[in-house]
């Protein structure tokens, strides 16, 4: 039966707090009610979600709800929005009409608010998502911390140039706000994990000891099939779902195997958590087949409508060399509601790069001149040095203003971004004038 269309709504405080990461190990973090992550926010799919926050940290904010299809003003840009300034209030609304799993983080002053804890978790339910046993949201992050766990401030040249040359990888893992998290989970049951990468630039290889598990979802929800791995990469910005079986008495570490990024950062395995599986328990758990089906929006030789190119100025100084089609936060041109884009993104530099679209999901069509593996709706997707990729959108009827950029922190605010227009063909469109459309301390 399906259930009526709710209006599910939240309030929110940023701020300030003492969290302890570790028994004995506190930190002082900023986010949303006093917790890190923030509050879980669930809604169905078709519901209508309402988020009031209060402003009530040093500097002004804005929340992004990332993965969701929703209104160009509520996306929480300083394109779209004015920041919200120490003790003042904004509210936002829209429609979640997608399931799966999503999350929310500041879109200003990014390279420190979410470094210190302004994010958490978004879930939408849908009709269709298959029966499990049980169900955890982890979110994968690490923060950069002294001896005295405070946040590290980059002091003298070459560090700071270095950090914003590879993005801020910490020394201090966490997930879901924890180091060393013990979980506890029942033999033979299945669950669903849904893993959201909410760190400023660590790539995290999911492995469970080996374990082999099945990735059931990616950005935009369910894939077509159940896709058997025993690692799957997560890029910043990137959620993946699997479902996971467990026998009794096993334990094993969630971990990430090392990833080189092609940075001056030494890639190595590290330990996120610990799993534990005690008594078997009677399992409901089914997972199809078949999931649900998705429709190409178009084939590997459709003609190219745009092409974006990210590069990076190969020498590491201090000013704005990470760039989207040769410049730094630049005004692209616009695209029209209802016409098919197929955006050629190529990266010519010789690291990695999370490309993120804000508001729209798209299809991979083609990676480096082969088509991907499996279908899936994305907002995020990786590309590697020296890689280009073709992907396939459809711009709806949300005219209004829109982002893209790389999801490293430290490349978006270095200039690897653009923002662009969607315009409804049947009303004048007036070009905005360039800006620099994002604001740093």
């Amino acid at each position: 039966m399906k259930t009526q269309p709710k209006v599910v709504e939240y309030n929110f405080e940023a701020s300030a707090f003492d969290w302890e990461i570790a028994p004995g190990k506190t930190i002082e973090a900023w986010g949303f009610n006093k917790q890190l992550p923030g509050p879980v926010l669930r809604a169905n799919a078709g519901d209508t979600m309402v988020v009031r926050i209060t402003n009530n940290l040093s500097e002004p904010t804005t929340i992004h709800w990332h993965g969701i299809c929703l209104p160009a003003a509520m996306d929480g840009t300083d394109g779209v929005q004015k920041p919200i300034e120490p003790g003042e209030s904004f509210e936002y609304r829209f429609v979640v009409k997608d399931a799966g799993t999503f999350w929310y983080h500041a879109h200003t002053n990014e390279t420190v608010q979410m470094e210190r804890g302004m994010y958490g978790a978004l879930i939408i339910d849908g009709e269709t998502d298959p029966v499990v046993d049980g169900e955890k949201i982890f979110m994968i992050d690490d923060m950069k911390l002294d001896e005295n766990n405070e946040f590290t401030k980059p002091s003298w040249f070459l560090p700071r140039a270095m950090e914003r040359h590879d993005g801020r990888q910490g020394n201090t893992l966490l997930l879901n706000g924890k180091e060393n998290l013990i979980i506890n989970v029942n033999g033979g049951q299945t669950e669903r994990w849904r893993f959201i990468n909410s760190s400023s630039a660590r790539y995290f290889v999911l492995h469970l000891g080996g374990k082999a598990f099945k990735v059931i979802a990616s950005d935009g929800g369910l894939l077509e099939h159940p896709v058997t791995m025993t690692e799957a990469l997560i890029t910043p910005g990137e959620r993946i779902d699997i479902a996971i079986d467990f026998k009794e008495g096993e334990s094993f570490a969630i971990e990430s195997l090392a990833y080189d990024r092609m940075t001056f950062l030494r890639a190595k395995r590290e330990t996120f958590a610990t799993v534990k599986a005690g008594e078997n328990k009677p399992s409901i758990a089914f997972i199809p087949e078949r999931l649900r089906t998705i429709i190409p929006l178009a084939s590997q030789d459709a003609a190219i409508t745009r092409k974006v190119k990210l590069s990076v100025d190969p020498r590491i100084r201090d000013q704005k060399d990470f760039k989207i089609n040769d410049g730094v936060h630049v005004n692209d041109k616009p695209v029209m509601v209802g016409e098919l884009q197929i955006w050629e993104v190529s990266n010519t530099s010789r690291m990695d790069h999370p490309f993120h679209l804000h508001g729209f999901f798209f299809q991979v069509i083609e990676e480096n001149g082969k088509a991907p593996e499996y279908m899936a709706w994305k907002d995020t997707v990786n590309l590697k040095p020296r890689s280009t990729i073709k992907i396939a959108w459809m711009p709806d009827n949300r005219p209004g203003t829109w982002m893209y950029h790389c999801h490293i922190i430290e490349h978006h605010a270095a200039g690897m971004m653009a923002t662009f227009d969607v315009i409804d063909g049947s009303k004048p469109y007036e070009p905005k004038a360039p800006t620099h459309s994002h604001r740093h301390h």
